[in-house]
């Protein structure tokens, strides 16, 4: 399967992006919100009826198209509907993927409530969620030859509390269409979860190149 993309100028990226990317962390503000409030039920019920009606103005007009956006200057595809990234979409972590020349990815985030599985600890599923998507974009050289996952492993050494936290991922070796990769998610303690992964370039990307 192939994937259509639509080129933006560098312009328009910023331009959207400062429009957006505030709009996404009020969102995120707003789980958080409804997550802890404790207001009456009047104000809840209030609430609610608010959240509907801004849900509505912001359905008066969706995107339908399928392709995804690709940055003119970089050429990175931008997946703002990604649930570990993307700009566009609150359910994701804050986390910004910083690539050094060494094909080394990394990015220091702090966690909330959002992603809690028990008390103060952060979910097992998204320290899995964190850790595939920044092993896929050191395997993928920054996304910019696209490889998804084969397989991954993770150790879980520990809790991973909630608050700062920091990911990390490298290639280890490639073979052929597949690449392998780790990495590990740490606290100020040190790791909590190692992960390692086979990235594999798709048939169609194999074709294209």
């Amino acid at each position: 399967m192939d994937f259509g993309f639509d080129v933006i100028t560098a312009e328009e990226y910023e331009r959207q992006r400062a429009l957006y990317g505030p709009l996404t962390e009020a969102l995120r503000k707003l789980i958080g919100a409804g997550i802890h409030t404790e207001v009456d039920e009047d104000t809840v019920r209030d609430a609610q009826s608010a959240i509907e009606a801004v849900t509505a103005m912001l359905e008066r007009k969706q995107r339908t198209v399928a392709s995804t956006l690709r940055h003119e200057g970089t050429g990175r595809p931008l997946a703002w509907a990604n649930p570990a990234v993307g700009l566009r979409n609150a359910i994701a972590p804050p986390m910004v993927i910083h690539h050094e020349h060494d094909h080394r990815c990394w990015s220091e985030f702090s966690l909330s409530g959002a992603y809690e599985g028990p008390p103060g600890w952060v979910h097992g599923g998204i320290c899995a969620l964190v850790l595939d998507h920044i092993l896929g974009e050191a395997a993928s050289d920054g996304l910019t030859q696209p490889k998804f996952t084969g397989t991954i492993t993770l150790r879980y050494l520990r809790g991973t509390p909630l608050g700062p936290l920091r990911a990390e991922a490298f290639i280890e070796r490639t073979e052929g269409v597949k690449t392998f990769a780790r990495g590990y998610l740490s606290d100020a303690d040190g790791t909590t979860v190692e992960a390692e992964g086979v990235f594999i370039r798709p048939a169609w990307a194999r074709d294209a190149g």
